[in-house]
């Protein structure tokens, strides 16, 4: 199965957290890690000059899943059907959890209030731990 690795994922596998036991668990088991053009952009604007090698051999490691129309329009669509109920989700959240979604991948991230979209698959990978 993908695992859609999200942006606080990602930093902490970048800073030698625990998470990257986790993440090479979820190899052992089979799973494909993943993530997307939206994530590897939230990466690559945070680093420090000597992070980038380290950074791009992550990504380099990594299923980096499509952002097309299909996912264009489910980041839409939920973004209007929350707006219309008072909650404002951001445009990156709403393209990370669409191209989650579309390839039917479980998001991991350390924000998992950000993404409430139904039928989404979130884990709740605790950061900094």
């Amino acid at each position: 199965m993908l695992v859609l690795l999200d942006s606080t994922v990602l930093i902490d596998y970048l800073r030698g957290r625990p998470v990257i036991s986790r993440v090479r668990a979820l190899r052992a088991a089979g799973d494909v890690a993943c993530t997307c053009a939206i994530n590897v952009d939230e990466i690559v604007r945070g680093l420090q000059p000597n992070e980038t090698g380290r950074a791009m051999a992550l990504f380099d490691g990594l299923v980096i899943l499509p952002l097309g129309r299909e996912e264009g329009e489910r980041a839409g669509a939920w973004r209007r059907e929350f707006a219309r109920r008072g909650q404002t989700l951001t445009q990156a959240d709403c393209l990370v959890a669409a191209a989650a979604y579309c390839a039917s991948a479980r998001l991991a991230t350390g924000n998992p209030r950000d993404f409430p979209m139904r039928g989404l698959r979130v884990e709740h990978w605790r950061v900094g731990t």
